[in-house]
């Protein structure tokens, strides 16, 4: 060991040299590379054979060294406490010099004892706002005197250690930010995808990946459209928001309906906004996607419900003056038959019979008799649905599929699903609803208006007519087809003229319901009025009889129900010279003598199809049939 007399000075130059030689030696490196060359140059530069530079540890009372040199080269790093040894006046505040007798001065510290250490240098790393971060300190076996350019340098390369200090923790919190913003992303519960300008995936998430079922490397080899629904809240609506934010439009709330792996429904709502370059120009967009499937399948199955109830409390709302099927006679008891028998399957039913023999009564007893009694009976007139919007009624419409269609609209066979429908007046659907509805016979399913998807649906189909569908078969306006799809099990409605057994508990039962709706009441039927009800051929059938009853409840003013024989035009009881007419001939005269009370006015409630009990385009039907129109010196 050499003493401090035979150490040299220096000169000013050598000193600029040893200077200049750290600048170099640490200039290109950073982390434990720099202070590894830190402690190294300093240490020859110094003249002493200790260096290190240190950090505390888990707390302000214990350091760690970063980079330690003794007897020319690097040393393990150590940790060690504060307490007891030169380094904890380090940390408290400015340079700490004991030029000789350390080891004498910090008894406690028997590492510098077990070393022979004398002298100690050391100087503490502050941060930009003074805060300490570690020091760094050279030690050596013999005495250290001041030497203010040593002190200089020393003072130089703290600074310029406590720099490299600061740059770490702020790198070390960077990337703990960055691990802790990368957790949040991957972990968020709502999905993000970044996109480039060709509507690419750059970046997804997990959650994003959760909810389209694919990995994110499949997303991101294709467009993000591909993952979109075919339909007018689906691609077209997503592309055009992306078209925008990438033009510079932020986008928020915007509802967009996409597809899983396995074809099910995907809705979210999603918040898009722009990714500018270094030129300010939107180059990719950002978007976060909420998942509410949940949410709008629920609101369209209430939606559906609601629709539902509003059919089903129109239905209630409705006057039927027959809430059950009235009769004894041998024929209406086949066709009970009939309905207890085909009632518990899902075989389709064709309920054949003239206006007003009660084929609704019959529809209804057959759903109630169902395995879908507790479903809606959902009954559609097809010869009153407006013309045009056949189809929208029967299937729906998205929105926007026409103009007019302002919102999605569900159709009867979506609020029918699992119970049944009943088609009145088949005969008078359009050809291509005709279609459509082959299709649900066969396949179950259908498509919405305005829809680029099919909808499955569980429907039992209940048909009533009365026109000739063989004939209208023939004639090509129906199809042949549809025909025999639900024509699986006819029942033929015998019409009142056939069941006379029943007209008097008919019209008994009619009398009922008519006088409790007026507010009267009445012992009976008057016996003559009984035989002209019998007598007579009854075209309109159960609901002629009704309306002839209900009619005579208001006129009649004893306790006996009476009804005016002008209201009965065609007595068959007696002998005349239109008893003996043809049943075509009866009906003719029999609509003609309404027409000429209502003044040829077809619809209202004083018009001629309210008194036949008939709908207004059934009888604009039957006076097409019948070649009834009116005379020129009946018109105004």
């Amino acid at each position: 060991m050499r003493d401090e007399t035979a150490r040299p000075s220096g000169s000013i130059d050598d000193e600029i040299a040893a200077l200049r030689a750290i600048v170099e030696g640490t200039a290109r490196s950073k982390g434990e590379a720099f202070f590894e060359s830190l402690v190294r140059h300093l240490a020859l530069t110094i003249g002493v054979n200790h260096a290190f530079v240190a950090e505390f540890a888990d707390d302000v009372k214990r350091a760690r060294t970063l980079a330690n040199w003794g007897h020319g080269e690097i040393l393990a790093n150590l940790e060690f406490e504060l307490a007891g040894t030169p380094c904890e006046d380090v940390v408290r505040g400015g340079l700490c010099h004991h030029p000789l007798g350390v080891h004498a001065k910090f008894p406690l510290d028997r590492d510098l004892a077990d070393l022979g250490i004398e002298s100690y240098l050391g100087v503490p790393l502050l941060d930009g706002a003074g805060k300490v971060l570690g020091h760094l300190a050279v030690y050596d076996e013999r005495p250290m005197p001041p030497e203010p350019r040593k002190l200089f340098i020393f003072r130089i390369f703290a600074a310029r250690a406590a720099v490299e200090l600061e740059r770490l923790k702020v790198e070390k919190r960077l990337v703990e930010s960055e691990r802790r913003y990368r957790e949040l992303y991957e972990e968020a519960p709502n999905a993000y995808v970044s996109l480039g300008e060709d509507l690419r995936p750059i970046s997804v998430n997990r959650r994003a990946t959760q909810l389209l079922d694919r990995p994110a490397e499949e997303l991101l080899r294709a467009s993000i459209l591909d993952r979109f629904a075919d339909t007018p809240s689906g691609r077209a609506r997503a592309e055009r928001a992306f078209r925008e934010c990438l033009a510079g439009e932020e986008i928020s709330g915007l509802e967009l309906e996409m597809r899983r792996r396995n074809g099910d429904a995907l809705w979210i709502t999603a918040w898009i906004r722009p990714m500018r370059g270094d030129r300010g120009r939107p180059e990719a967009v950002h978007s976060i996607w909420l998942d509410v499937t949940d949410r709008v399948l629920a609101e369209a199955e209430s939606a559906r419900l609601a629709e539902q109830n509003s059919y089903l409390r129109q239905e209630i709302n409705a006057v039927h003056n027959f809430e059950e099927i009235v009769g004894r006679s041998a024929a209406i008891g086949s066709v009970l038959d009939k309905v207890r028998r085909v009632a518990p399957t899902d075989t389709t039913v064709l309920i054949l019979g003239e206006t007003g023999t009660g084929k609704e009564l019959i529809a209804r007893a057959i759903h109630s008799a169902s395995r879908r009694a507790d479903k809606p009976l959902i009954k559609v007139n097809c010869a009153a649905l407006p013309a045009g919007l056949v189809e929208s009624e029967l299937f729906g419409h998205e929105k926007g599929a026409f103009t007019g269609a302002i919102a999605r609209r569900a159709g009867r066979f979506e609020i029918a699903d699992g119970g049944s429908i009943f088609l009145d007046e088949i005969g008078e659907l359009p050809a291509e609803a005709q279609a459509k509805l082959l299709r649900i016979l066969q396949e179950h399913e259908y498509d919405v208006v305005g829809g680029r998807t099919s909808k499955k649906v569980d429907v039992r189909v209940i048909a009533a007519t009365n026109r000739d569908l063989v004939k209208a078969v023939g004639e090509r306006s129906f199809r042949e087809d549809l025909y025999y799809r639900i024509s699986v099990f006819p029942i033929q409605l015998p019409p009142l003229r056939e069941r006379t057994d029943d007209i008097p508990l008919l019209a008994s039962f009619a009398l009922e319901n008519a006088a409790a709706r007026v507010g009267r009441r009445f012992k009976g039927i008057a016996p003559e009025t009984m035989r002209r009800l019998v007598a007579y051929p009854w075209p309109g059938n159960v609901r002629e009889l009704e309306n002839v009853v209900e009619r005579a409840v208001i006129l009649s003013a004893g306790p006996v129900l009476n009804v005016d024989p002008d209201t009965l035009r065609l007595p068959v009881a007696e002998e005349s010279a239109e008893t003996s007419s043809s049943l075509e001939q009866v009906e003719r005269d029999h609509i003609l003598a309404a027409l000429r009370k209502a003044a040829w006015v077809i619809e209202g409630p004083r018009g001629a199809a309210a008194a036949l009990g008939l709908h207004p385009n059934t009888l604009r039907s039957r006076l097409k049939k019948l070649g009834i129109s009116r005379p020129a010196h009946e018109t105004s």
